[in-house]
């Protein structure tokens, strides 16, 4: 079995390289410096020459990578620029835009060279893609309704699964992932919030009513390893954990995990101030989730809850 992982070197996609490694996968990893990103999994003891390959990407051509997809049982799309890499300037949002369809173009381009087609293509977004929707409780049913009001962020996430809508012309199966908030160590949202509570200054952002759709990061490989080997499962799938919280209940329940108040909310003008319209969309507006279609295809959530999720993670 061999499976290819375009952008596979970052949070999400070191993470299912290593599942899909335990699975008996071969894995195929496309990045911008392979030799430095072989060396890295190496001292992670993640790496088996035999097993692993990494390929380069330049964003320009599939050349270094389009043979491995020569009957490869599946494909995983996650190249993106990182959505809050920088302030939302106009220049940044289009350096959004054109990574996503930049790469969902090479996927079509190389998919429709090779002989022997992938049998399946797990194509990445984000749940930004229902814009904001107050408490309404949003399934993969909602997907179609508008969002309140403009949403960068709904645009784009349209806009990147559209881009390897084409494959499915090809006969490869598709199925596209909407993730919420991962939770998990060594990067993501927790990373970036865990010190103001160790030191006392955690809390809400904002008013705190917001909605939080978040997923453990465990949930998050083993849903997509659960997506490729299941052949029924084709579409939509939202990754969220079955339970969102608010901000105020996230923020609660972490610092119980880390024996910290959570009394110190940060203003939204505040937030406003320092990140421009990106504090609008990531932050304080969010969306009210659930992994419907998910749970109906069979997939049992090892972190359905977030106390225990939390518990695990900050163990």
């Amino acid at each position: 079995m061999r499976a290819v992982l375009l952008g596979g070197t970052g949070f999400i996609g070191s993470a299912l390289a290593a599942r899909l490694l335990e699975r008996g996968y071969d894995v195929v990893i496309t990045t911008r410096k392979p030799q430095r990103e072989m060396g890295m999994f190496r001292e992670a003891g993640r790496a088996d020459p035999a097993r692993l390959i990494f390929a380069a990407w330049d964003s320009k051509s599939p050349k270094d990578w389009v043979e491995y997809l020569d009957g490869a049982d599946a494909c995983v799309n996650l190249v993106g620029e990182n959505i809050a890499g920088e302030r939302w300037t106009s220049a940044y949002k289009e350096r959004l835009r054109q990574s996503r369809l930049n790469a969902g173009r090479l996927v079509c381009e190389a998919m429709d060279a090779v002989r022997n087609k992938p049998r399946m293509l797990v194509q990445c977004s984000a749940i930004g893609y229902y814009g904001p929707r107050g408490d309404e409780i949003l399934s993969e049913d909602e997907a179609d309704t508008p969002a309140r009001g403009p949403s960068f962020l709904a645009e784009l996430a349209r806009a990147w699964e559209a881009s390897t809508l084409p494959v499915e012309e090809l006969g490869v199966r598709r199925v596209v992932i909407r993730t919420g908030v991962v939770l998990g160590r060594g990067g993501g949202a927790l990373e970036k919030i865990i010190p103001a509570f160790r030191l006392f200054a955690g809390g809400p952002l904002g008013a705190g009513r917001q909605w939080f759709s978040w997923i453990h990061l465990q949930d998050v490989v083993d849903a997509i390893c659960h997506l490729i080997a299941t052949e029924s499962c084709r579409g939509v799938f939202n990754l969220t954990a079955p339970a969102p919280a608010t901000m105020k209940d996230y923020c609660r329940a972490l610092g119980h995990a880390l024996h910290r108040p959570s009394w110190l909310p940060i203003p939204a003008f505040s937030l406003k101030l320092m990140l421009g319209d990106m504090a609008d969309e990531l932050l304080l507006n969010g969306q009210r989730v659930v992994p419907k279609r998910l749970l109906a295809s069979g997939y049992a959530f090892a972190f359905p809850q977030l106390d225990a999720a939390l518990r695990d993670l900050l163990s």
